[in-house]
């Protein structure tokens, strides 16, 4: 489909120019509504779409579908059908959606059971998660930490730019939008001294980045190809990966990030397929050299998405102290999927993989206060007169993520999480 087609969709549900969500997009999401049961939904302007209330009431009776697939408390199952299922529905949903139709727009009593408004709903985890791997996939971000912690000549590693480098993250700490987190606790090692001390982190920052969802793949010991790998995408988020600096540091060698990165990542509520992101396509940077022949992708493997990170002290207003965008990524999705599996490593329905910080060429673009203020060298002034060198207690970060091309908009609304103290116990 065209930039033009999308923008002649038109739903007869009312839809902004500014928003997120215009039929085109139908992101996947669960949501509850005062707290009741959780069902699977998509979201139409400010309208949420209970999904398990529209098929028991017989409008996916001409799709293959499970009779309980969407009264689930998360989208894994939905997710295990595969592609050609999940782009049916899709296709289904815009006949029904289009302004010109009227089976659902025009029965008031089926309106009534399957249209909330977004104000009136709670949004819930869209997946069980079961595993989760973190990339560190931006030249930009890799090469500004190198400098600040081995300097120019030693930026990036040997592999870098040979292997889309990963390690296996924690998926139980992975958390909704509006999930407030906890400054955490642990060993950190203050400047001038021998010995390391214990308290909650003094260095709390946020990780700009995107993840993707997968779907379920080959059995054991096969690989996914590069070639074949977004068949394998379902959709993405928005990915807030929270950061103690000062722990990560005195932990990760030799082995990485533990606790440092642990205690909690914060998504974006709806999933945006890929087949909703598919007109943003583009380039990816060149990569040079040339990667072994396992992770070189032909055509366009990434996607034009703008980003946001606004942080806001509490009781006052936010303040942007970042702008970036997905393309910027050296390693594209495919390549990260394809690395992943190379070597037999099997994936599940509702894995999520997290690009790494996001970062840009510019100093504004780049995706994480560590790289802003430059190692605590270079404070960020807010809008109530106050710095940041890195989060203090009761800081609210927004990270917001859209795609804009000739007019035409969609995106994944916003991942919003608050900073509170530490638990004494």
């Amino acid at each position: 489909m065209t930039i033009q087609q999308a923008k002649d969709l038109r739903s007869w549900i009312e839809v902004t120019n500014e928003s997120d969500f215009p039929l085109f997009n139908l992101p996947l999401g669960v949501f509850s509504i005062d707290d009741e049961t959780a069902r699977c939904g998509t979201r139409i302007g400010d309208t949420a779409i209970d999904l398990g209330g529209m098929q028991q009431l017989g409008y996916f009776s001409d799709l293959d579908l499970p009779d309980d697939i969407f009264v689930q408390e998360t989208l894994n199952d939905f997710i295990s059908l595969g592609k050609n299922t999940h782009r049916n529905w899709r296709k289904r949903m815009m006949e029904i959606f289009d302004k010109d139709n009227g089976s659902l727009r025009n029965n008031a009593a089926h309106r009534q059971e399957v249209l909330h408004p977004v104000s009136e709903i709670q949004m819930m985890m869209p997946v069980f998660v079961q595993d989760y791997t973190d990339f560190y996939s931006s030249r930009e971000h890799a090469t500004n930490v190198g400098i600040m912690f081995r300097g120019k000549e030693n930026a990036l590693m040997p592999n870098w730019l040979h292997i889309p480098v990963g390690y296996h993250g924690r998926s139980s700490s992975i958390v909704v939008s509006g999930v407030d987190i906890h400054r955490p606790k642990g060993q950190q090692l203050p400047a001038d001294a021998e010995t390391p001390v214990f308290g909650p982190s003094k260095m709390m920052d946020f990780e700009l980045e995107m993840a993707f969802i997968t779907t379920d793949g080959k059995p054991m010991g096969h690989r996914i190809t590069a070639e074949e790998a977004e068949d394998y995408i379902f959709g993405m988020v928005v990915f807030n990966d929270w950061s103690a600096r000062d722990i990560q540091k005195w932990e990760y060698v030799p082995l990485g990030p533990f606790l440092g990165k642990n205690f909690g990542s914060s998504i974006s509520p709806w999933i945006v397929t890929l087949d909703a992101l598919d007109i943003f396509r583009c380039a990816s940077p060149e990569q040079n050299p040339k990667p072994l022949p396992y992770l070189q992708t032909a055509g366009e493997h990434t996607f034009d998405i703008n980003l946001e990170v606004t942080i806001a002290p509490k009781g006052e207003n936010d303040t942007t102290v970042c702008r970036s965008n997905f393309k910027y990524l050296y390693w594209n999705m495919a390549q990260q999927l394809a690395h992943h599996t190379v070597n037999g490593c099997n994936i599940n329905a509702g894995d999520m993989m997290a690009s790494g910080t996001i970062s840009g060429p510019t100093e504004d673009s780049f995706g994480s206060m560590l790289e802003l203020c430059w190692k605590g060298t270079k404070p960020i002034p807010m809008k109530d007169g106050s710095e940041r060198k890195f989060l203090q207690d009761h800081d609210t970060v927004i990270m917001k993520a859209h795609c804009e091309k000739e007019g035409f908009r969609l995106g994944f609304g916003e991942v919003r999480s608050t900073i509170i103290p530490a638990i004494n116990d």
